[in-house]
């Protein structure tokens, strides 16, 4: 990773190339934007110089947020994960604006996306506001003038986007009521964001930074509050005869898009829902008559493994069965799904099957040899990834949703049950490297969201063919090659305390391009639109580039994000 990060004991540069960077990109978005959009363009700027100002005085003083455990290495990353998901949404708009105009979309969809802007940005800002009030009653330690105007003018900041936010949803509510609700909800969002990332960093220590954890805070919160939109407007639907614009910008969703995000929630939200059983079992037990027992560990584990097969097939496919109207039960449906086209999907995932049995089975034997260094290794499942998912994108794009889904629900079980089984852990353990820790690993999750995000995102109209492959393209070809050529053949770094290389970005940056120009004439031929214009790809991947080589963040979580959110415009 670039060293962009300081010493405790010294002031960080006021411009690092992570922050230019940054800049670079959220001033392309605001230069792509709309005259309708203006008002979601003022508050996209607050947010990010909220966020600029906020990691100045975070890095200039790291003891201020020294009771988050973040982890060691890598900068704040406070401000690119602050604009990251707010950019992405924002980017979303300006093309359905496009598709409006050309009548190929609903004023529904826009309505869909722009709730979900404003919940993503209400996110990061109200947790910006918690890091600014959690640095101003640490300025006991530290009250110099500097100091204190940063933390008053983020302040300034985060109360004048809440003043634009306002503005924007009484401009698209029919009533003073309907904005009040879609305020309450944004509110609703912000509240969750900070009791999520307080959990996160002090559940999981030294396992992402702030920034990090700012990430994927806001993107659990806008997932979960998609779909817990999707239910109560389902409720009220049934029972109350109300106007649900306030709400009804969860309600559009595909059968697959509803079992993935149901699946996934469902697996996330059963260690929470396994802690309560399991905490009023063992209450029953120790009112009863006799000594006070506990639940032994093999009473435990027989309880837990028959909670989560309870929980997974009948509760949270009752859920997806309420919110969508299936007519059979959705595992059914995927299986009738797959049957559907069974030749071509079939075979597909016999040929993913060897593939990664073929590939785990060698490079964990490498790994245990200690021949290869780990970030080389890893690399090679990046490989392994485009080996997988390129072709099914281009060929079966639909059931590749769907698998990714299904790959997700797996990691997630994987990471449930890895305490429990020594073995299991071990083998997770060879394929990790400093980033990872004992309490979470998340090279795995990274690598596959990574390359899930841009396809689950271009659902809808798309009129920029490439943003689907921008996981694939930065991870799988960029970020691979930068890697390797750099290791190999890197001699002039980008900074002093870094490791990336001036020709291994150069490498990165080439081999998108190459592969870029390789696909166009594909995707021509099975009659994708092409719209997408050369020196506007060109800033995109070099943007992704520099990037990749000057953030100290988790580059498999931020660098498919931004890829994506440039070739959108």
């Amino acid at each position: 990773m670039a060293g962009e990060s300081s010493s405790p004991a010294t002031m960080t540069p006021f411009e690092t190339g992570e922050r230019v960077v940054v800049a670079v990109v959220v001033s392309r978005v605001l230069l792509s934007l709309p005259l309708s959009l203006i008002f979601h363009g003022f508050s996209l700027f607050l947010l990010c110089l909220s966020a600029f100002l906020i990691e100045l005085r975070a890095e200039s003083s790291p003891l201020l947020l020294s009771r988050f455990s973040a982890r060691r290495g890598a900068s704040s990353g406070i401000l690119l994960g602050a604009v990251t998901l707010p950019a992405v949404m924002m980017s979303k708009l300006v093309q359905l604006t496009r598709a409006i105009s050309l009548h190929q979309a609903e004023q529904d969809e826009l309505a869909h996306v722009t709730m979900q802007y404003w919940a993503a940005s209400a996110s990061c800002c109200a947790i910006l506001i918690y890091l600014s009030v959690v640095m101003s009653q640490g300025k006991k330690n530290e009250s110099s003038s500097s100091s204190v105007w940063l933390t008053r003018a983020s302040l300034a900041g985060t109360v004048l986007y809440g003043a634009a936010c306002f503005v924007s949803l009484s401009m698209i509510s029919h009533t003073g009521l309907n904005t009040s609700l879609k305020m309450l909800w944004m509110l609703f969002h912000g509240l969750a964001a900070v009791k999520l990332i307080r959990h996160l960093l002090c559940t999981f220590p030294s396992c992402a930074s702030i920034g990090e954890a700012l990430l994927v805070t806001s993107g659990l919160v806008l997932y979960f509050g998609d779909f817990l939109a999707c239910t109560i407007a389902k409720i009220c639907e049934k029972l109350i005869p109300v106007d649900l614009v306030s709400i009804s910008y969860g309600i559009r969703r595909t059968e697959t898009g509803i079992i993935v995000q149901g699946l996934l929630l469902g697996l996330l939200l059963f260690p929470i829902v396994f802690r309560f059983v399991l905490h009023i079992y063992e209450s029953s037990l120790r009112k009863r008559d006799g000594p006070p027992r506990n639940c032994s560990d093999t009473a435990k584990s027989v309880f837990f493994f028959v909670s989560i097969l309870l929980f997974m097939v009948v509760a949270v496919p009752s859920w997806m069965q309420f919110v969508h109207d299936f007519h059979q039960h959705p595992f059914l449906w995927v299986l009738t799904f797959v049957f559907s086209e069974p030749l071509k999907r079939l075979s597909l995932c016999i040929y993913w099957v060897l593939l990664i049995v073929v590939s785990v089975l060698r490079f964990y034997n490498i790994s245990r040899g200690s021949k290869v260094e780990r970030i080389l290794l890893r690399k090679y499942y990046h490989l392994m990834a485009v080996l997988m998912f390129l072709p099914a994108l281009v060929l079966q794009p639909k059931f590749l949703d769907l698998a990714f889904g299904a790959a997700l629900a797996v990691f997630i079980a994987l990471e449930i049950i890895r305490p429990l089984g020594e073995p299991l852990h071990h083998f997770m353990n060879a394929f990790t490297d400093h980033r990872d820790s004992e309490f979470l690993i998340v090279s795995h999750f990274s690598l596959l969201l990574g390359c899930a995000l841009p396809i689950w995102m271009s659902s809808g109209f798309n009129d920029r063919a490439l943003s689907p492959f921008a996981g694939i393209l930065s991870l799988g070809i960029g970020d691979t090659l930068a890697s390797m050529v750099g290791h190999k053949y890197g001699v002039l770094r980008w900074s002093k305390t870094g490791k990336k290389t001036v020709e291994g970005t150069a490498a990165g940056i080439t081999s998108m391009m190459a592969v870029c120009f390789m696909l166009v004439p594909v995707l021509a031929s099975m009659g994708y639109i092409l719209s997408q214009g050369w020196w506007s790809l060109l800033v995109a991947v070099t943007a992704t580039g520099m990037l990749e080589a000057y953030t100290a963040q988790l580059d498999n979580a931020f660098i498919p994000l931004v890829f994506y959110a440039l070739l959108c415009l």
